[in-house]
């Protein structure tokens, strides 16, 4: 039986895809599938308005970033005569050094008159303005206001933006990829036919804040100062840990929290923070410190149970302590009894990581444990979907082959000792095989389950076993497995079984641990959890769109809760040619911690390094097991809701089968008091895991953040990508529960709350034809028009269910840098590499592309070299060693290893990029005009969207237009 009898062209990504539009596309695994919609370049549903007089020219503005001058774009024209009111506003400032972009420095002529600044302000601000011809719209660099430098993009027009409406939540007016997104209200004038769009260059560019961050991060950051926002995820730094967690554990979303409710409502910043609770850190900066206790087990507050930091005020001679959250007084053991320093502080205070450092490990006792004995060393089931489609596509001889090597490197805590996981083997079809695999057998034996309605393990001595003991027989097993299998016509599989199989066998073994599960199509054989498919086109963009995000049955999670319990993970490989209903497959890993891999028409030659890296990754990383998590805060705020990959049969503990040091966890606060100035907020994240080695531990971070009564001093502290990493959870949770319109629609109304509060509360009075946005939000539209665009709110024609699901699971646990690259990919032209540095990045646009160039594009899932159609020669050779554009074969997925020097820093460049991932990501070489473009254009992510979604300038545009509407 041939299962793929049609051959189009091979694509980039594996195999020939059926049914999806235009022959030779296949599904991108992050979720990205092709075929795109012609695209035709930026085009714009604004139209500009009349063409302005020349600005007046002036001395330069101090301190504005390099922007070029604007060209004018606006859809409401302007008579002559307005323009024409009013005096022009002379800036006179310090000439500024050259800078690498045009740059028209001077006065501009505002129209209408001019808003007086009132004397509190200081002098009138210097408005910084770079304009050049302009029609209704300026862009400048913005007047100072009480929050520090803003970032002001004028937007001029005569009148009001449509319709005037006051604020409502939930807008659910036109939006970007709708028809009528951007239409102009009736203008009061015609245009006239000379019309200019908008410089890109004049809007807020995150290049250039990315490389001001850069420049001014050269000292290590250290964690000792209060309400300090940290350098940006994109920047490289290294940490001093001075007492609070270093940014690589803990970011949060603003580092001067509001002091009441209400100034937190009216400002709409989303109070939250995201937790990595065992991130990797550099080798140049010390893991957490583990501190023994001994008996009587960590010290805590009496009341509120928060464990023993740099917050605890001890008192009374040393003797007691009183909790910096709940404010009680705790007596102090007599062993940690300690004398305190003419300070207050104890003498022993820099000898204790947990009196001085934001993060480190507690060993636990006993009573941490479950049933009050000390945990079993974990164990690893591999769990191998054997049917026809699993065998043909080579992925049973690939895992089998893996594994023989693979097992020397199970996760251990001492890299001198042997690891204390033991392993087990089954494989499935429509009935399941266990292997019993003893040390003292000759040959492994199976033994069949046909019977999956009532599963049970077969064998308890033998399943589970120590790798070094039973070596031979495993080899011997892996060996066997691929050819038992060869010949088998079975193509239906089960699911539901096989995660309970791996269940009881941890059950049985009373220990925790992960399965690792290999699985290709949808289980439609009888068996518990038998799903059907439910991939209905015909409901996306409707109100029953939401369905096909939830699971089709409730079995799964409740199988879910019961891994849960027993501290058992899953984490599965999924290799589909078709559908396969990830949302409801994924529901078991995604509640117990662990992770769903997606190779769509798997093809052993050209995805078995990306399949095997993440395999590879996946085994060795660190990872804790039956995990509870609890963060505790301060009096006057709260923990609320929680994102990411767990389970939670409470409101306060997060529970996690398993947890890696990939996996984030994003936390909302919301006030139940009043905080204070003087006191700061204060929050302590505790997790209680089982290491790799079977030791019971806890590991604590710890942060406080500064408490304002300012909007201003709220605003100028804030983090944008942690804001994005929190919108981007909270709407893909959304969409389970509304449609997707008004997902978009929420985020964009509270993004223009939150940009509306700022310009009407903290930003100098000016005209209304200016967008005033904050110094620290300035990328705030782009990063949210990305999330807006993404494949899960705004889906390409071709973007399947199963990719949209996988990545909405898949971004759920992100931390801020994965989405940061996720949602604005990173885009270096490649003329010139120069050892030890990157090449400066270019902005995610098609403007930016040069066709002599070569550029890589990377999304943290995927991973492009774009080569421009007039390339010089030299550098083809030099890359690929062919001295023509066309030689270059646009299929491979690695580069040939030249001995040249560009082609070895391009090969480190790369191999530094995958490093810093936690998914291997698979090269496309993408040749001009070729028609895989159109997947590399899906992720220049400032241009207008093939699916619909709004270009850069236009949501900036409809943004401001939000704005007004709010403000008016």
């Amino acid at each position: 039986m041939n299962v793929n009898q049609h051959t189009p062209m091979a694509s980039p990504y594996g195999q020939p895809q059926p049914g999806y539009g235009q022959p030779g596309y296949a599904p991108l695994d992050g979720g990205y599938p092709a075929p795109y919609a012609p695209y035709n370049g930026p085009a714009s549903a604004y139209q500009p308005g009349a063409p302005q007089q020349g600005p007046a020219r002036g001395p330069p503005a101090s301190g504005a970033p390099p922007v070029s001058a604007p060209q004018p774009y606006n859809q409401y024209s302007q008579s002559q005569g307005d323009m024409q009111n009013g005096p022009p506003l002379m800036t006179q400032a310090p000439p500024r050094p050259a800078v690498s972009q045009p740059y028209n420095h001077g006065a501009v002529n505002l129209p209408g008159p001019q808003p007086s600044f009132p004397q509190h302000y200081g002098p009138p601000p210097s408005m910084q303005q770079v304009t050049n011809q302009m029609t209704g719209m300026q862009i400048a660099s913005g007047p100072p206001t009480p929050a520090g430098p803003g970032y002001a993009v004028f937007l001029f027009s005569s009148g009001a933006f449509g319709q005037v409406r006051g604020p409502q939540p939930g807008y659910a007016g036109p939006y970007p990829g709708q028809p009528n997104y951007g239409a102009p209200a009736p203008a009061p004038a015609p245009a006239p036919p000379a019309q200019k769009r908008l410089d890109p260059d004049a809007i807020p560019s995150p290049i250039q804040v990315i490389e001001d961050d850069k420049a001014k991060s050269t000292e290590p950051f250290t964690t000792g100062v209060r309400g300090q926002a940290p350098p940006l995820v994109t920047t490289n730094f290294q940490v001093k840990d001075q007492g609070n967690a270093s940014p690589r554990f803990v970011r949060c979303t603003a580092y001067n929290m509001p002091c009441t409710a209400d100034m937190a409502k009216q400002s709409q910043v989303p109070l939250a923070a995201v937790i990595k609770p065992l991130a990797t850190l550099p080798q140049d900066e010390s893991p957490p410190y583990l501190v023994d206790h001994g008996e009587g087990g960590p010290i805590r507050c009496n009341r509120c149970k928060a464990y023993m930091c740099p917050y605890m005020q001890f008192i009374e001679g040393g003797r007691r302590f009183q909790c910096g959250f709940c404010s009680c007084v705790t007596e102090v053991p007599p062993h940690y009894f300690q004398h305190l320093d003419h300070t207050g502080k104890r003498v022993d205070c820099y000898d204790r990581p947990e009196l001085s450092l934001g993060s480190y490990e507690f060993l636990a006792t006993v009573d941490y444990c479950k049933n009050n004995k000390l945990p079993q060393p974990p164990a690893f089931i591999f769990l191998i979907d054997v049917s026809y489609n699993a065998v043909k596509s080579g992925m049973v001889n690939i895992v089998c082959q893996e594994l023989k090597t693979l097992l020397d490197y199970l996760p251990r805590e001492n890299p001198e000792m042997d690891s204390m996981v033991r392993v087990g083997f089954v494989t499935y079809n429509k009935v399941l095989h266990f292997y019993n695999v003893k040390a003292s057998l000759a040959q492994p034996q199976m033994l069949v389950v046909s019977d999956v309605s009532d599963m049970f393990v077969p064998l308890l001595d033998g399943f589970l076993v120590n790798v070094n003991e039973s070596r031979l027989v495993i080899e011997s097993l892996l060996d066997q497995i691929p050819e038992m299998f060869a010949d088998t016509r079975e193509t239906e599989t089960v699911f539901g079984p096989v995660i309970q199989a791996g269940l009881e066998a941890l059950k049985a073994a009373d220990c925790a641990g992960k399965l690792f599960v290999f699985h290709t199509s949808l289980p439609i054989a009888e068996a518990p959890g038998k799903l059907k498919n439910r991939e209905d086109k015909k409901l996306i963009g409707t109100d029953k769109e939401k369905s096909l995000f939830q699971p089709q049955v409730g079995f799964y999670n409740t199988l879910a809760k019961e891994c849960v319990a027993q501290g058992c993970c899953v984490d599965l490989f999924l290799f589909p040619n078709q559908y396969v209903d990830v949302a409801t497959l994924g529901v078991v890993p995604v509640s117990t911690g662990g992770s769903v891999y997606k190779y769509t028409y798997f093809q052993a030659q050209t995805d078995k390094e990306r399949f095997l890296n993440d395999l590879r990754r996946d085994v060795q990383k660190l990872v804790g097991f039956d995990a509870v998590m609890r963060v505790r805060t301060s009096t006057g705020i709260r923990a609320t809701d929680f994102f990411g990959s767990f389970f939670m049969s409470n409101t306060t503990d997060v529970e996690l089968a398993g947890l890696d040091c990939d996996k984030a966890i994003t936390v909302e606060f919301k006030h139940d008091d009043k905080l204070s100035e003087e006191t700061g907020a204060l929050m302590q994240c505790a997790v209680l895991y089982t290491s790799c080695s079977g030791q019971r531990r806890l590991r604590v971070h710890n942060m406080a953040v500064n408490c304002c009564s300012q909007l201003a001093d709220l605003y100028r502290n804030c983090e944008t990508d942690t804001i994005i990493n929190f919108f981007s959870k909270y709407a893909f949770r959304g969409i389970l529960s509304n449609p997707t319109k008004a997902v978009r629609d929420t985020l964009v109304n509270q993004c223009a709350q939150i940009l509306a509060c700022y310009r009407k509360n903290c930003a100098s009075p000016s005209s209304a034809g200016q967008l005033i946005l904050p110094e620290c939000m300035k990328l705030l539209p782009v990063y949210l028009n990305c999330v807006l665009k993404s494949d899960v709110l705004l889906p390409g024609a071709d973007v399947s269910l199963d990719d949209r699901a996988y990545l909405r699971q898949l971004i759920s646990c992100m931390d801020v840098a994965e989405s940061h690259v996720f949602f604005y990919p990173r885009l270096l032209p490649l003329t010139k590499l120069e050892s030890g540095s990157l090449p400066v990045a270019v902005r995610d646009s098609e403007e930016r592309l040069s066709k002599g160039g070569v550029y890589i594009l990377e999304t943290g899932l995927h991973l492009f070299l774009w080569v421009g159609a007039s390339v010089q020669q030299e550098l083809l050779l030099n890359i690929f060693g062919t001295p023509s554009f066309s030689q270059i074969d646009p299929n491979m997925t690695s580069l040939p290893v030249l001995d040249n020097p560009f082609s070895e820093r391009l090969r480190e460049i790369i191999d530094s990029f995958r490093a810093q991932r936690s998914r291997y990501m698979k090269l496309m070489v993408v040749k001009q005009e070729d028609r895989t473009e159109l997947i590399f254009r899906h992720f220049l992510v400032e241009d207008k969207s093939a699916s619909g979604g709004a270009s850069y300038v236009d949501f900036l545009c409809h943004m401001h237009k939000e704005i007004r509407q709010l403000l008016s």
